[in-house]
């Protein structure tokens, strides 16, 4: 153990050429990162975890309520046992092969069966009121760090830097948030980019850790500064949105999307990656752990190049809308990110009258036609 510990914290890897860590341990003069420090955010995070479901639970639930959103989730799918064990057993998006074979098993067009099939897959998701009390959750505090505007400041002396008490905390809070976003991604509204998140979430955590580790606090500082800027914008557009304010919901999402590019696709590699990459190899030069620093600012760069495609494709499609409805970007049904599936603009019209049968094979009953379809009620879209 004492072997692989010892090949873990390899000076040569962490620190720059004729560093150790001995030349970092805390002195009566100046306070250095220490790894171990980073334990204190385990069980910070589980903390987090369980103060945010009593905020959910106690504050933002009564929140909702007063402003009257909906608590009821998604229409709920037909019952209907031959279609519930193929959702349950085989497959939730079935073929087309396998949807001509159950339209003739159940003597129902392949549109209805496509229709149960959608119904059914938002059967499983939260309702109005669930994704307003996850946003109004997730608002975080962040800490402003002025004196670092100029970046040439994070190099200086490095890495002899000694650590601030706001840092030191900010660093310890950051971390423990998103560990705690870790765990709860696991348990919140799973979203169509669940894999692109969870490794944000992964390389986030892996910057905040290596940038503390070897001295880098100052430049991490700045890149948390700047990714929590424009997440408070985007979470308030969606509680504005469950809360029908869509004025309000337009307007802070304008506001977000022009932060979150200018911040993300501008700042972000004009100002950190800049500095992290040359104005750091100039100053300090190149080590092993400098290169696994600068390779997660990269992918993190790669991952703010791909939400920004969402943020403006979400945005002309909601603008070409508009010209003959109402204007609404974060629509639940149309966001690129929606827990909720939507229908195509081919099913919004009623489904065909189905044909049916007298006898009650398949698993029907008394108030049912065929496999419990409900005869006189047709199947509606889940917008």
């Amino acid at each position: 153990m004492a072997g692989i510990l010892a090949w873990f914290w390899n000076e040569r890897f962490w620190l720059p050429h004729n560093v150790t860590w001995a030349d970092l341990k805390n002195t009566d003069e100046a306070t250095f990162p220490q790894a171990e420090d980073l334990y204190l955010a385990c069980p910070l995070a589980f903390c987090i975890f369980i103060i945010r479901l009593v905020f959910e639970r106690f504050v933002a639930r009564p929140c909702a309520m007063g402003l009257k959103i909906q608590a009821n989730g998604p229409q709920k799918a037909q019952p209907n046992a031959i279609l519930e064990k193929v959702f349950t057993a085989i497959t939730k998006h079935p073929d087309e092969k396998r949807l001509e074979g159950l339209s003739k098993q159940l003597d129902w067009d392949v549109r209805t069966i496509q229709r149960w099939f959608r119904q059914r897959r938002n059967q499983e998701k939260p309702s109005t009121l669930a994704r307003f009390c996850e946003s109004i959750v997730t608002v975080f505090i962040f800490l402003q760090t002025p004196w670092l505007w100029n970046t040439k400041e994070c190099w200086y002396n490095y890495p002899y830097q000694p650590l601030t008490v706001d840092i030191h905390y900010y660093y310890i809070l950051e971390l423990s948030f998103y560990l705690s976003l870790l765990f709860s991604q696991f348990t919140d509204i799973r979203r169509k980019d669940f894999l692109i998140m969870f490794l944000h979430h992964v390389a986030t955590i892996s910057l905040i850790t290596f940038s503390y580790v070897n001295n880098m606090a100052r430049v991490g500082t700045l890149v948390m500064c700047l990714h929590d800027a424009a997440d408070v914008l985007i979470e308030a557009a969606k509680m504005a949105n469950y809360a029908k304010c869509q004025i309000l919901c337009n307007l802070l999402f304008a506001m977000f999307a022009i932060l979150f590019i200018s911040s993300r696709l501008g700042l972000y590699p004009v100002w950190i990656l800049n500095t992290t990459l040359f104005e750091s190899w100039e100053i300090v030069g190149p080590y092993p752990s400098w290169w696994i620093f600068n390779l997660l600012l990269i992918l993190l760069q790669l991952l703010h190049s791909f939400w920004s495609y969402l943020i403006v494709k979400t945005a002309c499609r909601a603008i070409s809308k508009g010209k003959v409805g109402k204007w609404n970007p974060l629509h639940v049904s149309k966001d690129d990110r929606s827990d909720i599936e939507s229908s195509s603009d081919e099913d919004d019209s009623p489904p065909p009258i189905q044909k049916h049968h007298s006898s009650a094979t398949n698993g029907t009953n008394k108030n049912h036609a065929t496999n419990g379809y409900l005869t006189g009620a047709p199947y509606t879209d889940e917008h």
